[in-house]
């Protein structure tokens, strides 16, 4: 196991956060997104390096941003707007412990060797804290616009998660090296299934980053996911509207929950029972400053989970 996976997963359970840090899913938030002129889903950016620093502070474990090429309308979410690997270097350079996750690359859309450049020159230039997560892709659209063939992306995706396995040794000339090379493989987690049978995806992915979902879910889902894989990791997110109220009951929606920070505690402990050795909480639905939930988590939830 790489050591940025031992790192996530030393304590047998972390919690992170998934940008952006912004609560544009609220209606305070879609308001704001409207009055400046963003579109559906596209954060409000301007406080993502105080807010990324700050979880870096308060000992969050990773933080995750997602690999979305193109806006599509028929998503109805910008998401993550930066481009990933260059966004993973400057979150590198104003972070110092934090690891640094992808919630996925989508492979069969970039051209490989450049793709396993950019991973290794993020690995090193943080110190070893990258942990590239990997996905086929599930936006038709961006298939065409790249000269991307979409039926084929299952194919292409096995491809280049072998040239990571070599270094790209098959495809390169005699002599010719990619560098720089990591001093030990890139942890590689697969996000869904990628277009792949479960065998495969458990004989050769390093974990895996698993569909929002409740504790009972997950343990059906982990369950198949250690069949295959045994105790490689099994990630996953939560939605998470932090209510004022300490002990507000859990009330749940799509993708997460709405509580307090009591209820949360349970809910993560559910999830940790259930086989989720990591969560990432998203913020975007919010409804107070996400900088006073991240606060209050760190003061009390944190400190259940993280020892070190």
């Amino acid at each position: 196991m790489s050591s940025a996976l031992k790192a996530l997963t030393a304590e047998g359970f972390s919690i992170g956060i998934e940008l952006p840090l912004d609560n544009d899913w609220t209606m305070a938030g879609g308001l704001a997104r409207r009055e400046a002129g963003r579109l559906p889903g596209e954060p409000d950016l301007d406080k993502q390096a105080e807010l990324a620093t700050l979880a870096d502070r308060l000992g969050y474990r990773a933080l995750w941003i997602r690999d979305v090429p193109l806006y599509d309308p028929d998503f109805g979410d910008a998401a993550q707007v930066f481009e990933a690997f260059s966004y993973l270097g400057y979150l590198a350079g104003i972070t110092e412990r934090i690891l640094l996750g992808t919630a996925a690359i989508v492979l069969p859309l970039r051209e490989p060797i450049l793709t396993m450049k950019s991973a290794a020159t993020i690995n090193q230039l943080s110190r070893g804290r990258l942990l590239l997560g990997v996905a086929s892709g599930d936006r038709p659209v961006e298939y065409p616009v790249f000269g991307k063939g979409y039926d084929s992306r299952s194919h292409a995706f096995r491809s280049q998660i072998e040239m990571f396995r070599d270094w790209g040794a098959a495809k390169l000339p005699a002599g010719v090296k990619l560098l720089p090379r990591p001093i030990e493989p890139l942890p590689l987690l697969v996000a869904g299934m990628a277009q792949q049978r479960p065998d495969w995806i458990g004989e050769h992915m390093d974990g895996l980053l698993a569909y929002p979902g409740t504790p009972a879910e997950h343990v059906q889902r982990s369950a198949l996911w250690r069949s295959v894989a045994g105790e490689k990791p099994y990630i996953s997110f939560i939605h998470l509207d932090l209510l004022a109220d300490p002990s507000a009951p859990l009330v749940r929606h799509r993708f997460g929950i709405a509580a307090g920070h009591r209820a949360l505690i349970n809910e993560l402990e559910a999830m940790k029972a259930a086989g989720v050795q990591h969560i990432g909480l998203q913020f975007r639905r919010n409804q107070r400053p996400v900088a006073d939930a991240m606060e209050e988590i760190a003061e009390h939830v944190l400190p259940v989970f993280h020892t070190e």
